[in-house]
């Protein structure tokens, strides 16, 4: 089971589309939790005005318990992880806990006019990645593969919202996928 935790607001849409199109390429049961949780304020850099992704994922391990099963973090906000100057998101490499960022996910981040459609489709990509990290899987050399990293939007723009058939196949031995 994959946990969606929302953090800082984020609005219900994005939560459910993510729900539909995790539990459609993963074929696991997804749920979102129904606290929107606040991130603690020494999670936040003032001076870079970005949420620090170790401190959001240190907060989500103490507040969000699980036996089994992932957690993926939603932040209505900007990342980094240090020596990085933004992070789309971070993840345990086989881990429990995930986080994603949406507001580098927004064309309006980049000047550009809104677009929905692009925005759930850059979160959904975003949230497989994480969550494929979470089941043990690395960057991918394959640039549209949503294992592939992404150093720019437009990186996240060319993949896929799946996984490769290499990927796929290495996420198989974890997951029955359909």
């Amino acid at each position: 089971m994959i946990i969606i935790q929302p953090l800082r607001d984020v609005e219900g849409g994005v939560l459910t589309y993510l729900r539909q199109g995790i539990a459609k390429e993963l074929g696991v049961e997804v749920r979102i939790s129904e606290i929107n949780l606040k991130l603690p304020i020494e999670a936040f850099d003032e001076l870079r005005e970005q949420y620090n992704a170790d401190k959001v994922l240190s907060y989500l391990r103490k507040v969000v318990k699980v036996k089994r099963g992932k957690v993926l973090g939603v932040v209505n906000g900007d990342g980094y992880s240090p020596g990085l100057n933004f992070v789309f998101g971070e993840a345990e490499l086989n881990g429990n806990y995930g986080v994603i960022f949406l507001e580098r996910l927004k064309e309006e981040f980049y000047g550009k006019p809104s677009s929905r459609e692009l925005f759930l489709i850059r979160s959904l990509k975003e949230a497989l990645h994480e969550i494929g990290h979470l089941y043990g899987l690395t960057h991918c050399p394959n640039p549209r593969c949503v294992m592939h990293f992404s150093n720019s939007i437009s990186d996240t723009d060319i993949k896929e919202a799946s996984y490769c058939r290499r990927c796929r196949e290495l996420l198989g031995a974890r997951l029955e996928l359909r």
